[in-house]
């Protein structure tokens, strides 16, 4: 008894049209998993911080603190 040939033509078209639904579902899964367990998160810190950070104030403590050279500090 022999074994019967495996069938070739075709084969690839046949599976990618199983598999390309599938990565394609994966992919949308996992773009969404990211945005909002990532993205969102991130954005909204970035606007928490800045909705209370104050530019002028943290040049004068870097200043006040000797970081830039350019700048002397004031009142010494």
């Amino acid at each position: 008894m022999s074994l019967p040939k495996p069938v070739m033509r075709g084969l690839l078209a046949k599976r990618l049209r199983f598999h390309f639904p599938i990565a394609f579902g994966f992919s949308l899964l996992v773009a969404a998993a990211f945005k909002y367990t990532v993205s969102d998160p991130r954005k909204k810190a970035y606007a928490d911080f800045y909705k209370q950070y104050d530019p002028v104030k943290e040049f004068n403590a870097m200043r006040e603190a000797g970081i830039f050279h350019s700048v002397q500090p004031t009142g010494k």
